[in-house]
């Protein structure tokens, strides 16, 4: 599986990307519930990650960016203060209403869940393009990054928002360490660890 650092001129794939993966994730879909426009509100939403994930340099897609893996490397945030600006306003402008507070709540739920006092590489997303799953690609690329991640000696971290990778995550060393909750009868979304090697 080549997998190559993503560029700026991937930014359009990417997005599109990330968009069709998520576009039935419980908690995504239950974040934008209106099915009628949740593509083009993904659209807008997910480009905020992708524009940020450059400064980072350590976002990972396959050849035609079929799969995306944006990580945040020790020390270095996933967002700028702007960036956290900008999420908030799309969730008032998309979302809105008590619907948005909510969605607003469980997002600073992630942050309070993730861990602080130990340095490690910080997996925010990864996704593979509906007409490029089933394949494996995403959890090849990530097995490729980890490889990486491994020659540091380094852990890794992430929040697994659908129950039906859990068994993916665990395939390449993750396990689980905690739930956020998620309103309305969803499946909570399930941090993980990865233990250094």
């Amino acid at each position: 599986m080549p997998a190559r650092l993503a560029v700026t001129a991937d930014s359009d794939a990417m997005t599109e990307t990330i968009a069709t993966a998520f576009f039935d994730d419980p908690l995504w879909s239950w974040a934008f519930a209106d099915a009628s426009m949740r593509a083009v509100h993904f659209r807008r939403w997910w480009r905020v990650f992708v524009d940020s994930c450059f400064r980072n340099e350590w976002t990972w897609v396959t050849e035609k960016c079929e799969s995306v893996a944006i990580w945040s490397p020790p020390g270095a945030d996933e967002h700028t203060a702007d960036d956290e600006e900008e999420l908030v306003r799309l969730v008032v402008e998309l979302i809105g209403g008590d619907h948005g507070d909510e969605v607003l709540e469980v997002l600073a739920r992630f942050e309070e869940a993730h861990p602080h006092d130990v340095p490690h590489y910080y997996l925010s997303i990864v996704g593979t393009h509906d007409d490029h799953r089933g394949h494996g690609m995403g959890e090849a690329l990530l097995a490729e990054n980890l490889k990486l991640v491994d020659a540091e000696h380094m852990p890794a971290y992430l929040e697994s928002s659908n129950p039906l990778n859990l068994k993916r995550y665990m395939r390449l060393g993750f396990e689980p360490i905690g739930e956020i909750v998620v309103p309305d009868g969803r499946p909570a979304v399930t941090t993980m660890w990865r233990s250094e090697r």
